[in-house]
């Protein structure tokens, strides 16, 4: 059968079932042509439908017509049909007993095709929609909407509960300015709603929320405040709050957020994605955001294919298919040493004193055969072991002061380098340029800095290119001094 027609909601559809008769399809083919209406509606969780072909009308030169009716059935001929429960299609066509198939099925599946057959009269023929089931979403039981300033009542009133969230919990920001952004027709904010119905109506309904202003012809939008109730805090409501407003995104056609995060919130950021290297051009969000003093630029691209409330379920896959492919090739399933004996001690004949935790290790059953080496357990035990611990020791310690320096009000100018496409003649002064994100990159590599002493000695050369090249009148020279002397509090001895 060919199946032919689109399925739309609320509306009587009629599916054509068709198939050429006869062997050569010349003058003596015959047509036989199935049309079943199809009663479509909204609601309905019914998983299986049938169609029942109650009669088929046979078309050829040498017939006449004979009229047909047709029955479309589920379970119980209660429940009406919705688009959402075809998904899948199975075609189970049995052939009577007037032709030279008798008795045999064929069955196709989700493709139109034709198929041809010698025969003329048929048994009823079944088509059954399957609806495949998706596992349950964990944010269908999460209560938000989107809520704009149209001017009526209930918008209103989670505005001014928005507004009161982001004056709690940002006690920095101007409550003038949260105001005047939240109430701006321009404005859009995504709010978390309380399920308590104690709470409808009133500010407490409204436990977290994120306000934004969309570019819709740039295809980008500016988060201006993100906050969670400190009530509802360490409940993963911020992880949620912001996949909501992601998948929201791909709806509406943004493609990037960007936004100014304070020293507190940039880790929270980064968890959700964004990231301090802008790839959007600036050409596309130059002069329509403004820049903050004191506040770090981040950007997220959302990608379009992505739903990022199912985020864990398609890691959770990825990580399966994964080791289903280890699997393949791996034999730390397949093969089970018996324990060791009691009392079992390895023959360490020959072997030093420092290799010998390595060789008594190498002496275990399986574990050559795993691929282990001496090299390898001598690299994690010993000497080698104290080594790495003293370098991610020193690591860690350098790590702390950047994080320690990144956080003062006055680093903002030092956060990132200096981008000389703006200021052409910067390498003409600063011949050795530095700043905090490469020297955090820099410790990361952890082969660059051996001591305390060197990392002081790049801070101070940041501070040392920013007097340089600055009036000492500057917003920047004032930074670079205050900086100095807050080095000389972390630094004391040098």
């Amino acid at each position: 059968p060919t199946y032919e027609g689109d399925y739309e909601n609320n509306t009587t559809n009629e599916m054509t079932l068709s198939s050429s008769e006869g062997g050569g399809g010349g003058a003596g083919a015959e047509a036989s042509t199935t049309k079943v209406v199809v009663k479509v509606g909204k609601n309905t969780e019914r998983e299986t439908v049938t169609a029942s072909v109650v009669s088929t009308t046979v078309q050829s030169p040498s017939s006449s017509r004979s009229s047909s009716s047709y029955k479309m059935t589920n379970d119980d001929d209660e429940d009406e049909i919705t688009d959402d429960t075809i998904s899948d299609v199975n075609v189970d066509t049995e052939v009577g007993s007037g032709g030279g198939h008798s008795g045999k099925k064929s069955k196709k599946r989700n493709t139109p095709s034709r198929s041809s057959s010698p025969t003329r009269s048929r048994s009823p023929t079944n088509t059954t929609f399957t609806k495949k089931q998706k596992p349950p979403n964990p944010y269908d039981d999460i209560k938000y909407t989107i809520v704009t300033n149209d001017g009526k009542h209930p918008s209103l009133i989670l505005l001014v509960g928005l507004k009161s969230l982001f004056a709690k919990q940002l006690p920095k920001m101007p409550k003038e300015y949260i105001a005047r952004l939240v109430f701006d027709r321009r404005h859009t904010s995504l709010a978390l709603l309380s399920t308590d119905p104690q709470h409808k109506g009133g500010d407490e309904e409204v436990i977290g929320g994120i306000c934004y202003r969309a570019y819709p012809e740039m295809r980008f939008a500016e988060i201006a405040f993100c906050a969670v109730s400190a009530s509802q805090q360490v409940k993963g409501y911020g992880t949620k709050l912001m996949n909501l407003l992601k998948r929201h995104a791909v709806a509406i056609g943004v493609e990037y957020f960007i936004t100014y995060a304070d020293n507190y919130a940039i880790g929270y950021f980064k968890k959700q994605g964004f990231t301090k290297s802008i790839s959007m051009p600036k050409g596309r969000f130059q002069g329509l955001i403004k820049d903050y003093d004191g506040g770090t630029m981040m950007e997220c691209y959302v990608h379009p294919s992505i739903d990022f409330t199912r985020v864990p379920e398609m890691i959770k896959a990825q990580r399966n298919f994964i080791m289903e492919r280890i699997r393949l090739v791996a034999k730390s399933h397949k093969v089970v040493y018996p324990p060791l004996p009691k009392g079992w001690t390895p023959n360490l004949d020959g072997v030093s004193r420092a290799n010998e935790a390595a060789a008594r290790a190498m002496a275990i059953p399986g574990v050559a055969e795993a691929g282990w080496t001496m090299a390898d357990l001598l690299s994690s035990t010993g000497g080698a072991k104290d080594a790495d611990r003293q370098k991610n020791y020193i690591k860690s310690e350098l790590l702390s002061i950047v994080r320690r320096t990144e956080e003062q009000q006055f680093a903002w100018p030092f956060r990132e380098p200096v981008d000389t496409t703006e200021v052409l003649d910067y390498l003409e002064i600063v011949k050795d340029p530095i700043d905090l994100s490469t020297i955090e990159k820099r410790i990361r590599r952890g082969d660059w800095y051996k001591s305390k002493q060197m990392l002081y000695a790049d801070l101070m050369r940041m501070v040392n290119n920013c007097k340089l090249y600055n009036d000492s009148s500057s917003p920047y020279y004032e930074c670079a001094v205050q900086l100095e002397k807050f080095l000389g509090t972390i630094f004391p001895d040098m």
